[in-house]
């Protein structure tokens, strides 16, 4: 396990099915599995290597205003997948981009829910309201996840959960596997309540140049409107963040600061991995999944 690639295939994937019982599970594999003890061995052990590979990877410190100012200050000539598809990005390529963020937005808001019985007071509070947005404010048509999966009708993908899973890379594997280690663990709360935090403080400008490249790419109201959504959404719930959940959490508990902190820059590091990852590939004309894309749309001249 020591030797194991803490961000390759292989510990990734691993790591995602074992985290995938907790979530809807596989067809065919039974449900109590979930609490298998040997099951969950493996994955503790996979745990450790990935989260000591985290912390080696980022310089931690407990100085959370930097890190919150780094993440709102947004530098116009920023390089990153969604100023790529904004500016030069072609529909086979965003395409692809929603094939594996559907990984995660399949279940859009499920693995920060774990947090809400780990908090208490305000911080629990607004966590919640976030969530009640994200969840469609009780309307189930309007519920993030499923406004997602519209999109993926619209541009030709396929919706169902999990479908994009055998030719999704470590890379994006890593980014969803942060949120279930987090979530899952009473001891990295903090660290969950930082991932969120970037997430809702970054995540309106990059939408709003999804929006623009949705438009240029005439994908459809579906893709606009998903990003859309998020462009109105997370600006209002980027202050809920900062002053709802962050601020009481750690005047309660200061000593959580440090968690949130590497929260934030495990989630920023794993972010960059992604999109290197994907702008390398289409910079070489390439697939950035593991096989292009075999539903009849626009794929790759070079392929992999």
């Amino acid at each position: 396990m020591d030797a194991a690639d803490p961000f390759g295939d292989d510990l990734q994937l691993a790591l995602y099915t074992c985290y995938e019982l907790h979530y809807r599970g596989f067809a065919g594999v039974a449900d109590d599995l979930e609490w298998d003890p040997a099951l969950l061995t493996l994955r503790r052990d996979l745990e450790r290597v990935f989260l000591a590979a985290l912390r080696a990877a980022v310089p931690g410190g407990d100085d959370l205003a930097a890190e919150i100012e780094a993440l709102v200050v947004e530098h116009v000539d920023a390089p990153g997948v969604s100023a790529h598809l904004r500016r030069h990005g072609e529909l086979w390529q965003f395409r692809e981009y929603i094939a594996l963020r559907s990984i995660y937005h399949l279940k859009e808001a499920d693995p920060q829910a774990w947090v809400i019985p780990r908090l208490d007071g305000p911080a629990k509070a607004a966590l919640v309201t976030v969530e009640h947005d994200e969840y469609g404010a009780g309307r189930g048509e309007r519920m993030h996840a499923q406004l997602f999966a519209d999109m993926m009708r619209e541009l030709g993908l396929s919706d169902a959960y999990g479908h994009y899973l055998d030719v999704a890379p470590a890379a994006v594997l890593a980014e969803v596997n942060l949120m279930s280690l987090t979530g899952l663990h009473r001891e990295l709360r903090g660290a969950l309540v930082g991932q969120f935090a970037v997430v809702e403080l970054t995540s309106s400008p990059g939408s709003d140049r999804l929006v623009r490249a949705a438009k240029r790419l005439r994908c459809g109201p579906a893709t606009e409107g998903f990003y859309a959504e998020h462009v109105e959404a997370d600006a209002v719930h980027e202050q809920v963040v900062r002053h709802g959940i962050i601020a009481p959490l750690v005047a309660g508990d200061p000593a959580m600061t440090a968690d949130v902190v590497f929260g934030m820059q495990a989630t920023a590091a794993l972010d960059e991995r992604l999109s290197e990852h994907l702008l390398a590939s289409w910079a070489q004309g390439r697939s950035a999944l593991l096989r292009p894309l075999d539903d009849g749309g626009a794929t790759p001249a070079a392929g992999v």
